[in-house]
């Protein structure tokens, strides 16, 4: 039986934490292959504004080439609009109908799972590996939530911390994959 991870997100952009939670992923739980998915528009986060999908979708693919089992999937792009999760999850379901799921989600997203779209019908489809912060408590998963806590290599950075970094000028390259800071400063993206 294949075990997948889905790991969605906005990738804006993706950072050295987010691959060591692939990693972490990938080991702890035995994955098969790991898909990152690029969201469109989070319903979470509807006043962001994200860098273009297509850079997001470029900086991915930089930072997982040579990556066996790990793919990019922009089915929450080409869907344009909010990104949500049980269609996603949906998807997945119905093409690998024999796998099993399991949905990377960061610690301080646990709480909320209970107000995500359709949460009965998405704790049934796939199990959740919850990505602790450094320092943060682990809150367990609301029923009917079920899934596991991935230990990890804790990884202080966010996104954020990383676009406020390139504004002021700040060093990136320990945060990002080498590719992924070159395209960055080539791009002139988040000045």
């Amino acid at each position: 039986m294949q075990r997948i991870g889905l790991f969605g997100g906005s990738f804006d952009p993706i950072h050295t934490g987010h691959l060591l939670l692939a990693q972490a992923a990938i080991e702890e739980l035995d994955l098969t292959r790991l898909f990152f998915i690029l969201a469109a528009q989070s319903p979470f986060k509807t006043d962001n504004q994200f860098a273009p999908a297509a850079t997001r979708m470029q900086l991915l693919r930089l930072a997982l080439a040579g990556k066996a089992n790990c793919e990019v999937d922009d089915q929450e792009i080409q869907r344009g609009g909010v990104s949500f999760t049980i269609d996603t999850v949906r998807d997945y379901a119905r093409r690998f109908r024999d796998a099993q799921l399991f949905y990377l989600i960061g610690a301080d997203n646990v709480a909320s799972l209970p107000k995500w779209r359709e949460a009965g019908e998405l704790a049934k489809l796939v199990g959740f590996a919850v990505i602790p912060r450094p320092g943060d408590e682990l809150v367990p998963l609301p029923p009917p939530f079920r899934g596991q806590t991935l230990r990890g290599f804790p990884f202080g950075v966010s996104s954020s911390q990383i676009r406020a970094r390139v504004q002021t000028g700040q060093a990136i390259d320990q945060l990002v994959p080498a590719a992924v800071a070159e395209a960055l400063r080539n791009n002139r993206l988040y000045l």
